[in-house]
């Protein structure tokens, strides 16, 4: 069966006022928003939660469960969006999300909680996998961009506005309320997409869902997930996570093997041979990695090295969101009106580049405005690749593989950033305590003088706490008087330039996935946004349909 590209919109905005599309776009958003700034939010309370619920041992599945449970969701809701329409998968994600939010804040235990948050992933999944494919369906080619960029900067918005948000919450109403917020968000969003969004009607049933292939995937992606989890306190030469990722390689090339015998596959291999849709995974798994690195480890700079309290740290990020929107906005803009827009793709990740590598250099004497510059410009590279590629895929492939395509750019930039957070806090880990001890060696400090110091002060943690600080260094005069006390500050002075070392070491990581993802960037094949290459080469997908 013959495949020809679409040649009319066929967009859902025709039949929609202009009131009624801003509505219901504004209502989409919401549901974004919903589902990215959760994944942030919830981060800040874990210590308040695990305080109350008694569950420091559980710490890590509450994250975990969520993110192996949407990140597995997001390409099978790709494909039933497109096989069913899209207005019942967001509802039933903006629903479910909601009544799983409700359930998470009533947890009595962290069992419950587990539980509620895989829940609440699943639903977070299917969000992800259908907003970002609601684009295609509402608007035409030439808009898509535009309208993309405004849904990239929120995306943006809530990875940098979500730690913030998280804390203040937490602080001023309790960490039950990081879930209770949602609901009047999901509410108010589930409402509008209800009465505006169209629903297109479609042919296919339930014999069209490839049950085969979507069990491998999820038996396949649910222990990879669990093992790049469980890197950060088992080694990845461990029983457990070697075995973890044996299972998973198995189930993956049983789900391969299996997408190539059906009709309706949930990942359309052959569109990897398109070299807009295969540029595209590859340079947001890249861009993952990298943007998780920022994001979780500049932190640590403010606080450990710089000595900026936690509250500030969160704010010091605001202004990474700022670049963020405004690259992500701007180039919404832009692609539409040039002809070599792939090049702003290409523009972006050498702008991360640049700012991953001033990070790299940050040591105990860099300003707090320094490191505010890097993050700046990192920001910016990031939301210039947001639209770019998320577009390019859409107006590359035929229209019945928009779901598909669009669940791939996320679900390529979650992995990726799941493995970067996995591989980057590796490095911290292994090299921290050696950097650590080659610094305070290099004081040369008499025996005697070592014991003036409290125990503990050349634990990493203790340049994270500034009340323990203060506490330490009273503790240290007052046992030794002013010598003691200027002792217990060339140690902590030493302390931190070994985190500046190590973090050295982990940017510049950053920085190497970066400089592939510049060079996959330039081999993105410059498809029109009215739909048509503008190259005269037969595109791959034009040699398959799936089955109707």
């Amino acid at each position: 069966m013959i495949a020809q590209r679409p040649r009319s919109s066929g967009h859902l905005t025709e039949g929609l006022s202009r009131w009624q599309t801003i509505i219901v776009v504004s209502g989409t958003m919401l549901a974004l928003l919903l589902a990215a700034l959760d994944q942030t939010i919830v981060g800040t309370a874990m210590p308040r939660i695990v305080a109350d619920l008694n569950g420091l041992s559980y710490y890590a599945w509450v994250i975990t469960a969520y993110l192996v449970a949407s990140t597995v969701m997001v390409p099978v809701a790709g494909k039933l969006g497109d096989l069913f329409g899209r207005k019942p998968f967001l509802l039933t994600g903006m629903v479910g999300f909601v009544v799983a939010s409700a359930l998470c804040g009533l947890s009595q235990n962290m069992t419950e909680l587990i539980i509620f948050r895989t829940i609440q992933g699943i639903f977070g999944g299917v969000l992800f996998a259908t907003v970002f494919a609601v684009i295609g369906d509402l608007f035409p080619p030439q808009q898509r961009a535009r309208v993309g960029g405004l849904f990239g900067a929120v995306f943006g918005l809530s990875s940098v506005l979500g730690p913030t948000a998280g804390g203040y919450i937490t602080d001023n109403l309790g960490w039950r309320w990081v879930f209770y917020v949602n609901l009047p968000i999901g509410i108010v969003a589930v409402l509008i997409v209800a009465a505006t969004l169209p629903f297109v009607r479609s042919k296919a049933s339930v014999r069209d869902i490839d049950f085969p292939g979507a069990a491998a995937l999820v038996a396949g992606l649910i222990p990879l997930m669990v093992a790049l989890s469980i890197t950060r306190d088992h080694a990845w030469t461990s029983p457990e996570v070697l075995g973890l990722l044996i299972g998973s390689a198995v189930m993956l090339v049983l789900f391969f093997v299996l997408e190539q015998r059906t009709d309706n596959p949930i990942v359309p291999f052959r569109l990897f041979k398109d070299a807009t849709f295969s540029v595209s995974m590859l340079t947001s798994f890249l861009t993952g990695f990298a943007m998780f690195g920022a994001i979780i480890f500049v932190p640590l700079i403010y606080q450990g090295v710089l000595g900026v309290t936690a509250t500030n740290s969160g704010q010091l990020l605001t202004p990474m969101m700022l670049g963020l929107v405004g690259a992500s906005v701007l180039v919404g803009q832009v692609m539409v009106r040039i002809r070599l827009y792939r090049f702003l793709g290409t523009a972006g990740i050498a702008l991360m580049l640049l700012g991953f590598w001033w990070l790299s250099q940050v040591t105990t004497r860099t300003s707090a405005l320094e490191v505010v510059r890097d993050i700046v410009i990192v920001g910016a590279g990031l939301g210039a690749t947001f639209p770019l590629y998320l577009q390019a895929v859409q107006n590359a492939l035929p229209r019945q593989f928009l779901g598909v395509a669009t669940s791939q750019i996320q679900f390529w930039r979650q992995i990726g950033g799941t493995i970067g957070t996995s591989v980057l806090g590796s490095v911290l880990a292994s090299r921290l305590a050696a950097s650590i001890q080659s610094q305070v060696a290099g004081l040369h400090l008499a025996p005697q003088a070592v014991r003036l110091v409290p125990s503990g002060v050349s634990n990493p943690q203790a340049v994270f706490d500034p009340s323990a600080i203060a506490a330490r260094r009273a503790a240290a005069t007052a046992a030794g008087g002013p010598q003691a006390a200027a002792i217990f500050d060339q140690v902590l002075h030493a302390l931190r330039a070994g985190l500046a070392g190590t973090l050295h070491d982990v940017f510049l990581y950053s920085g190497a996935v970066l400089i592939l993802a510049l060079v996959a960037s330039l081999f993105l094949r410059e498809v029109r946004l009215g739909g048509q290459a503008q190259t005269h080469e037969k595109s791959p997908t034009d040699e398959f349909s799936p089955a109707a």
